[in-house]
């Protein structure tokens, strides 16, 4: 039987192109159901209804659950509810991507760096 975290693991070579980050860890998938038979239901969201890009990430997320020996049938499910917002990406994405660092940020607005 085709297990939820082979599905996963094929979004995850799925990458927004205007983020350099998978769209499982940009938490874009809310959630991935797999039957005996091999039929997979993927419910995925955009990071904004308007998103122009809808259409390619729907047709990656589709065509990368196929790669997943097995899989008979997919369908990917488009859905807003609940909407997404910046905090479902994972911080480890984040640091991958450079967006955000292990550096603390001073409040004071000083120099953390070592070269002067």
């Amino acid at each position: 039987m085709i297990e939820q975290e082979q599905i996963l693991d094929a979004l995850r070579a799925v990458y927004d192109p205007e983020v350099p980050i998978n769209i499982v860890d940009l938490g874009l998938i809310y959630g991935v159901e797999v039957t005996v038979d091999g039929d997979v239901t993927v419910r995925m969201t955009m990071t904004a209804p308007q998103c122009p890009m809808s259409g390619y990430l729907l047709q990656q997320a589709e065509q990368g659950v196929r790669t997943v020996a097995g899989v008979r049938n997919v369908q990917v499910d488009l859905v807003f509810d609940p909407p997404w917002e910046p905090s479902m990406i994972k911080e480890d994405a984040l640091k991958s991507a450079g967006i955000v660092t292990d550096t603390p940020a001073d409040p004071a607005g000083g120099d953390y760096s070592t070269e002067k």
